[in-house]
């Protein structure tokens, strides 16, 4: 355990989220320690790391100049937990993994915006959520994530409504579905960043996503 590199989770405070515990056997079993990091589970022992950002509600609509009239389940305390983490991460030049919520946070305090509601944006495309991989995700030639993955077409699962819309400083789209719009991004240089639309906690029994829990740890400096 002592050898173990000790990664940050972000998510919420629930007392059972799948999410976590998914996300903690995928990097145990990538070698790594995991810690939760939440409202209920503030870290304040030692150093981490990496950082994983986790998925979740919404991202508030203030922090990206978005419509404050539409209806959004969003949790402001954790955005301003999660913003404080990204900052951090960004200082300490963490290797930092963000899942579905985590890939937008990430966008959203590089000066990127979001997509309020993709739904009606879909059309090859369907909008029933599951953790299964139903949804196919085409990945540039020679970017890292396809190199990570080993691949450039994956089929993922689909979780969400919001996406990213521009992206923020030094993020590059690097994946994208079928209706064109973005699921991944990677940090052109600089720092280890990457950040997917999709749930790879719930799909590391595939090589090509648990690959991404091995990426954030060979990351580490």
């Amino acid at each position: 355990m002592a050898n173990r590199p000790t990664v940050g989770v972000t998510g919420n405070a629930r007392r059972w989220s799948p999410s976590w515990w998914c996300t903690r056997l995928a990097l145990w079993l990538a070698g790594a320690k995991a810690v939760r990091i939440s409202l209920r589970h503030p870290f304040t022992a030692g150093k981490l790391d990496a950082l994983v950002i986790g998925g979740g509600d919404d991202i508030h609509p203030e922090h990206y100049n978005g419509d404050l009239r539409q209806p959004v389940k969003a949790d402001p305390a954790r955005d301003h937990l999660e913003i404080e983490w990204i900052h951090i991460a960004l200082k300490h030049r963490l290797p930092v993994l963000g899942i579905c919520r985590g890939a937008q946070l990430l966008n959203v305090v590089l000066g990127g915006n979001l997509h309020q509601d993709i739904r009606s944006m879909r059309n090859l495309t369907h909008n029933r959520p599951g953790l299964l991989p139903t949804k196919q995700v085409d990945l540039v030639a020679h970017s890292e994530l396809a190199s990570i993955c080993n691949s450039t077409r994956l089929r993922v699962n689909s979780l969400h409504y919001q996406a990213i819309r521009h992206t923020g400083a030094g993020l590059l789209v690097v994946g994208r579905d079928r209706d064109n719009i973005t699921q991944a991004v990677e940090f052109a240089a600089g720092h280890r960043i990457i950040g997917v639309q999709w749930h790879p906690e719930y799909l590391f029994y595939l090589p090509s996503q648990f690959a991404l829990f091995r990426w954030l740890l060979d990351s580490i400096e």
